[in-house]
Formats: C-alpha cells, structure tokens, sequence
C-alpha cells in the first residue's frame, strides 16, 4: 500500500516561519501532481499550492509569495515552506499526491492524515 506521511506542523507565532514535509512511502511507481490544501474549523477544503512532476507550480492567491512549493522527485516528497505566517493560516494542513502503485496501472488521488498548524502569539 502506498500512503502519504505529513511532518512539520505546530504552533508558531504570527510572522514567523515553518516547513512542511509530505513523503510517499510504499511500492511507488511514479507520481504525478502533488499538492497542499488546508481545512479550518468551518470552513471549506481549500487549495493551498501544487506543483507538477516538472516543477510548475500553481498558488491560492492569499499565500502567493509567502509560501513556496517544492517537490524532491528522488525522495518522492513534497515540502510547503510558509513564511510571514498569519492567523488566518491556522488550518490543518493536508499532503495529496496522484499516486501509481506498482501493482497498479492507473493513477491514485491519495490524501495524507493532515498535519495541524498554530499561528498565534
């Protein structure tokens, strides 16, 4: 089975920074798009930024330079650095990768657990 494993969420205070990590484990084929999005309480899903397996990127407008992705093909992981972070960032925070499995011939829409992140003084 293939599963995706978040790290790097915690508490942090308003304009500071953190960096999350998002690594595939399992029997990979490849993988495709990766992403990040990110849930508060009441509040719809939403995206936060995803790259593609060559590098381009896509941002939601209220993190657009504040946050970079970036993706390591050979480790099969993606990061999410987040700087200048704000209140309003709280949100758990969710890894998500279309996934082939080597037993497999078609690509997987595969979701971490989430990882949770605190932006408050």
């Amino acid at each position: 089975q293939v599963q995706l494993v978040e790290s790097g969420g915690g508490l942090v205070q308003p304009g500071g920074s953190l960096r999350l990590s998002c690594a595939a484990s399992g029997s990979i084929f490849s993988i495709n798009d990766m992403g990040w999005y990110r849930q508060a309480p009441g509040k719809e899903r939403e995206l936060v930024a995803r790259i593609t397996f060559a590098g381009i990127t896509n941002y939601a407008d209220s993190v657009k330079g504040r946050f970079t992705i970036s993706r390591d093909n050979a480790k099969n992981t993606v990061y999410l650095q987040m700087s200048s972070l704000k209140p309003e960032d709280t949100a758990v925070y969710y890894c998500n990768a279309v996934i082939r499995a080597v037993v497999t011939q078609y690509y997987i829409n595969t979701w971490g657990q989430g990882t949770r992140v605190t932006v408050s003084s």
